[in-house]
């Protein structure tokens, strides 16, 4: 791997500062987005998740279409039908909305939100419903009410839970972003293309991209497993 980096980086007619600044503005791109879809989606996820939950029928039926939609489709048509199909509703051009929806970052922003927030709600949906009874039978027994054992007991149990399951979520969503170089989006992916077209050099354009996107996923892999251990530092043994 690092002969590879060495190689990479000796080939002075391709990694000029320009084309390293190109990649670095093109990763800046890539947590921006990927940052603000998981954040996005996360609050999104959460009340869904207690509705998908829910015993009520209809609550949690209409909670499960959505995520069977969002889950169910490749999430590049999910793009390509928020990009295109924005501009086909009536008025939206004429209206004040049309200076935000007309730049691709925010519609790209918007197909990562709903398909993370459909992964992420089934994800703790799951945690939610796997609490162990004991511990909903002992905040009845403190008195306390349904919402303030979700607020108190469940969700706090389940997000330690789902925590090892969330994480694959956050890199499946980096390795994911990259489809936002086809909206014109010049994140990494874009920043590699744009090398490639410009030195027809695609092996050594995409194969630096490729060390950037693992290098950050080992940052995240690293940074999971340090919460892991910190939030489920009860679970270990005793020595």
């Amino acid at each position: 791997m690092y002969e590879t980096i060495e190689n990479l980086l000796a080939n002075n007619d391709i990694f000029t500062l320009t084309t390293v600044l190109g990649y670095w503005d093109g990763l800046v791109m890539t947590v921006q987005l990927v940052f603000l879809s998981l954040i996005l989606g996360l609050i999104l996820a959460i009340p869904l998740a207690i509705m998908r939950a829910s015993d009520n029928f209809l609550i949690s039926r209409s909670v499960w279409v959505f995520t069977y939609v969002f889950r169910g489709t490749p999430l590049l048509i999910q793009l390509y039908i928020i990009y295109y199909g924005v501009t086909y509703i009536e008025g939206i051009q004429d209206s004040m909305f049309w200076p935000i929806v007309r730049e691709a970052f925010y519609p790209c922003l918007l197909a990562f939100v709903l398909n993370t927030a459909a992964y992420t709600t089934e994800i703790f949906r799951g945690a939610i419903v796997a609490t162990p009874r004991g511990e909903i039978e002992a905040a009845k027994a403190y008195g306390m009410s349904n919402g303030m054992a979700m607020r108190r007991i469940i969700l706090p149990s389940a997000l330690r839970r789902a925590l090892p399951a969330y994480s694959n979520e956050v890199i499946f969503m980096l390795h994911a972003s990259s489809i936002a170089s086809v909206v014109t989006i010049i994140d990494l992916t874009g920043a590699a293309r744009d090398v490639y077209a410009k030195y027809y050099a695609p092996f050594e354009a995409f194969t630096f991209a490729a060390l950037i996107y693992l290098s950050v996923t080992f940052l995240l892999v690293f940074g999971f497993k340090h919460w892991e251990k910190r939030w489920h530092r009860h679970l270990r043994p005793l020595s």
